[in-house]
């Protein structure tokens, strides 16, 4: 452990908290900014104290011995909670109705994982992502006709038809830990943990017509901005204080007169 003597401990503390509350602003912007797409799952953040080392030994802890100390700590997790289905009406939005994702084909070839299921047909006639991914069905990506200017229906299990042809089955892929998942921009997770694979999901509950909100709202994270807001200047006040007090200590040792 650090042995840190006759250091201020409290501005450690005082920094090791305007670092979390820091962290925990990164955290409500990137909610905020990403709590129109639809399926986005909210980052929450926790906080823990950690012991961080041991004071020297002082005349008002018991028989001489060494005081602990701790420092404020954080770590964010994600919010799998479903969000609110809401109609669009159109004919290539998806949204599932519990457990699952969407899988999704990179560019680089690497899968990924989805709750928005904001799809459209692309020059080619696959069903894609706003990006472009390609939406990925029980046997490869969901191939539909260009030139068929047919509906396109999608039923529950997510079978994708047009004009009465089947063309392919959304593939719906669930996951046994989901606090495994990599979190990746525009609310898709990736797989990179050792032994997590997906599996499919047999019975999918799917709904055309429909997007999935995010499970985040503006209101909720200015309401947090400023708690974090009000923390960070808290702790910045502590900081000031103590470096006026250690000028004020450190002149008067200078000047014994």
């Amino acid at each position: 452990m650090l042995r840190v003597g006759y250091m201020n401990v409290s501005l450690y503390q005082a920094a090791a908290g305007m670092k979390a509350t820091a962290r925990w602003q990164e955290t409500i912007s990137e909610n905020l900014s990403s709590s129109f797409i639809p399926g986005f799952k909210r980052q929450n953040i926790s906080f823990s104290a950690v012991e961080s080392g041991l004071m020297g030994p002082s005349s008002t802890t018991i028989n001489g011995g060494s005081r602990h100390f701790s420092l404020p700590s954080s770590s964010v997790s994600t919010d799998f909670q479903p969000g609110e289905l809401k109609p669009t009406g159109g004919a290539t939005d998806l949204a599932i109705e519990g457990r699952g994702f969407f899988e999704v084909q990179m560019p680089n070839g690497v899968k990924a994982y989805t709750r928005d299921g904001e799809f459209r047909a692309n020059a080619q006639g696959q069903l894609v992502t706003k990006q472009g991914y390609r939406v990925q069905g029980a046997g490869g990506p969901i191939q539909l006709d260009a030139k068929n200017a047919s509906p396109v229906t999608v039923s529950a299990n997510g079978e994708v038809s047009q004009g009465g042809n089947l063309r392919g089955t959304v593939k719906v892929v669930d996951f046994n830990d989901y606090s495994q998942l990599q979190s990746a921009s525009s609310g898709y997770f990736l797989a990179g943990q050792p032994g997590l694979s997906p599996t499919t999901v047999t019975k999918a509950n799917l709904h055309q017509g429909y997007l999935e909100s995010a499970n985040t709202t503006t209101v909720s994270e200015m309401a947090n901005l400023l708690c974090s807001v009000r923390l960070f200047e808290a702790n910045q006040k502590v900081i000031q204080n103590q470096d006026e007090r250690m000028g004020r200590m450190i002149a008067d040792l200078g000047n014994p007169s």
